[in-house]
């Protein structure tokens, strides 16, 4: 099954999702900041992503600048910040089986489908 973890309150995500709905394939939503992904769903996530940590942090974000910026975080110091602040989760991001992408720019989706 084809995972979207989606932000609505985001345009990106938003466009994610219509490139889903398109392809006709069926996919769950996650709204990650409702239902918030475990530390072993992100570790997951970024194994399918090929990504390290840092890598999907919004580090524009206002919670990343008072709180983690300028600071030597380790892989596990900054997947505990993603579980306890996910509005830190760069966004959307399609898990499909093994595989998974940041839909940034959304067209990326369209790889995995």
């Amino acid at each position: 099954m084809i995972k979207l973890y989606h932000n609505p309150r985001c345009k990106k995500s938003r466009e994610g999702l219509a490139i889903l709905e398109a392809s006709g394939k069926d996919f769950e939503i996650i709204k990650y900041l409702e239902d918030i992904p475990s530390k072993s769903d992100i570790e997951s996530i970024l194994d399918k992503l090929k990504i390290s940590p840092i890598d999907l942090v919004r580090t524009q974000e206002k919670i990343w600048k008072e709180n983690f910026k300028g600071k030597t975080l380790s892989d596990s110091d900054l997947i505990n910040a993603l579980h306890e602040y996910p509005k830190l989760i760069e966004r959307p991001i399609v898990v499909n089986e093994n595989k998974a992408v940041i839909g940034r720019p959304p067209e990326n989706i369209k790889g995995i489908l």
